[in-house]
Formats: structure tokens, sequence, C-alpha cells
């Protein structure tokens, strides 16, 4: 077997073919977009290349066949910020054989060891983790835009190699017309009699003032919260800018108390249930397929992208009001949106899942995302929980 170090067209094809070889049994496996791969890898498109650096390869065998292939990489913001120097792999995809997932794990580790990393932990992304981050442990059901989908056997391939759950990711699911439970009910419907509680959903010509009120919530919310930086104007547009190719209107939701926002609930089409007919290609037929299903509104499930309540409104059943508002909307709208999901929800935030559990939502999928200590003599700790 040969490792080699992806610096060509003909290594990058073979890194995006290989997958689709793999799964090609796969019926509930969804081919991310090539583009969105790609532009992983590109430092004029990854803004984490400005503060880390990246690497991947291809493993061969003797008749020059790619069986897997794997990413590394350190960001240099956070890899100092654990107990012990800790870098990333990623992007893993094998063949069920332990001595070639192993020799991945191998060249991953040895890369990371030369850069001064004392641990990997993986598979993560090198970039936001609301993409591509953790390993699929359960639910293998179709996998929503930017969340992997992998092999089962790919479990005891990490785990026999030493990787240890550093934590849990899960994706909550409900149906969009279920009920609330009642006790969640009776808390939203009060809410919703308070006349000092208003609540509105996005409209795209007001977007500035979405983006602001958005900014608002999410400094209050979010940033007492390790590691979270409060959040500036020209980047809270520039969120709002990117999913607006996408916006549905009727599914991004603000509350406010008496005129001050207080809470958001942003939702999107889930767009692998479009991007499921393009076969990896946004090219100009990719495009034309997406249009079609977009204007026909064949989208049968949302996505939440983000939940926020201020502080001090937390608890009092507006997470429950201000989904009761967004499926009433739904149903008037005539939309044909059947089920929703919340993804990527850590067993370190109890508060989060609550919040999930309490607008109904069950998990329906988990992934996990491990890490690997070097040192295996030192003591393992999971992911802190966030009080």
């Amino acid at each position: 077997m040969q490792i080699i170090e992806v610096s060509n067209p003909a290594h990058r094809k073979e890194f995006l073919q290989l997958p689709v070889r793999l799964y090609k049994q796969e019926k509930n496996w969804i081919r991310p977009l090539d583009t969105d791969i790609e532009e992983v890898f590109d430092p004029k498109k990854n803004k984490y290349f400005r503060h880390g650096e990246c690497t991947r390869w291809i493993l061969q065998d003797n008749k020059n066949q790619t069986i897997g292939r794997v990413a590394a990489f350190i960001d240099r913001k956070t890899s100092k910020t654990h107990d012990q120097p800790t870098g990333g792999m990623g992007f893993f995809e094998c063949i069920n054989d332990e001595k070639a997932a192993f020799l991945l794990f191998d060249t991953c580790k040895n890369w990371l060891q030369s850069k001064g990393m004392e641990a990997m932990d993986g598979p993560v992304n090198f970039g936001d983790r609301d993409k591509w981050w953790g390993l699929l442990v359960d639910g293998y059901t179709e996998p929503n835009y930017g969340m992997p989908y992998h092999l089962k056997y790919y479990i005891p391939l990490f785990e026999k190699y030493g990787f240890q759950e550093y934590f849990k990711q899960y994706t909550y699911h409900r149906l969009v017309m279920d009920p609330l439970s009642e006790k969640i009910r009776e808390k939203a419907e009060r809410i919703a009699r308070n006349p000092s509680y208003v609540f509105k959903h996005l409209e795209v010509k007001h977007l500035e003032k979405y983006a602001e009120d958005f900014r608002t919530i999410y400094n209050k919310a979010w940033v007492k919260h390790k590691g979270v930086n409060e959040m500036p104007k020209a980047q809270a547009m520039n969120i709002m800018k990117k999913m607006k190719p996408v916006l549905d209107e009727t599914i991004v939701w603000f509350a406010y108390y008496d005129n001050e926002p207080v809470g958001f609930f942003i939702m999107l089409p889930e767009l692998n249930q479009i991007f499921k007919h393009v076969n990896g290609k946004l090219d100009w037929k990719g495009k034309l397929i997406f249009l079609w299903h977009k204007w026909r509104k064949t989208c049968k499930k949302m996505f939440g992208v983000a939940f926020g309540i201020v502080p001090e409104h937390q608890g009092k059943g507006l997470e429950g009001a201000i989904v009761i508002a967004a499926a009433n909307k739904v149903q008037v709208a005539g939309q044909n949106y059947e089920e929703f999901e919340m993804n990527w929800i850590g067993d370190f935030n109890p508060k989060m899942m609550h919040v999930a559990e309490s607008v109904g939502g069950k998990i329906y999928k988990t992934h996990i995302t491990y890490r690997k200590l070097f040192d295996e003599t030192k003591p393992f700790k999971r992911a802190p929980i966030i009080e």
C-alpha cells in the first residue's frame, strides 16, 4: 500500500470519487457537492488557512487502486485551548481493512506530531463545526446537508485504533404538526396571550433589520459561553446574505418583547432533499435541477440552523411559542413541509438539549467526535459541560 499526498488534479479526482465507489450500495447516502469538499482545501476560499494549515492523502493498493483517503489539519486559534495541543483529522473514507485504516490514521498522527500536536480530534472539519463533523454511529437515514454519513464498520476502526469518545452530537426530529406536550403548550399559549410578545417571520426586503436583531439576540444568548466572541454587525449581515439564496421567509422567525428582539428560530429548507438529485455536481445542469425543485417546492423537510433565546426569557415557554407560530404559518401558507430536524446539539450542552426536547424533538441521529491522545498514559477527559 502507498500513501500519496494529494497534489494534482488526478489525486483530487480520486479523493472525490472514492466515496462514490464505497457507498454505491448505501441507498441513503447522498453525495456531497464536489465544490463543498474542494473549498475546504482551497486557501483562497477557506478562511481557516489564515490561522491554520491542512494537507490530505489518498491510499492506493498494489494495483494502484484508491482504497482510502484522509486529511489532517491544525487550527492554531484553538489547538492550544485544550489540555494538550490538539489537531484534527477528517474526510476519512476507507475499505473495510484495519491495516489500511490504521495506516491512514498513522499518517495523520505523524504529520500532526511533527507540528507539535499531542492529540487529534476526528473525524472533524477544517472549518466551522456545522459541516463534516463527527462519525455517524446511529440513525443511518438520509443525511442533512453538510452532515456526514458513514459506513457502520468505521466505528470499530476508530475505536480499535485508540480514539475515545470526546462528545456526542445529536440530531433531533419532529413532525411539523405534532402537538407539543400539554405542559409546554400551556406555557407557550400563556406567552402568546401576552400582548408584550410579538412573533414575526423574516422579510427579505428588510434583511438588514433582521440581521441586526439576530446579532442582538446572539450576543446576549451565547457570548457568555467559553470561546464564543461577540458577533460584529458585518458578520451578522454576511450570514444572512449567505442564506438568502435558499431562504424561505415563512420558516425564519423572531420573537419580540416590548419591541425588543428576544428570540429567533432560523430554519431552512433541507437542501440535501434537492442536492440528492444532482449527483454532487452543481454545474449548469445541477443548477437547473436545483431551481426546478425549489420552484416546485418539493422539499418536505426543514432543518433548524439556529435557535436562540436571551437569558431573561428562557424557560418561560417562548421556545414553544415560536415553534407554534412557525407551524401555524407553514400550514396557512400551504407549504409542503412535513418534518423538521435540529442538527448538531452536543451532549455537553444540556440546556440546548432541553430546548430541543421542549419543542417536541426526539433524538433521531447520533454522531461522535472522537479524540486520540498520542501519549496513552495521560488521563482522558471528555468535553466539559456548558453550565
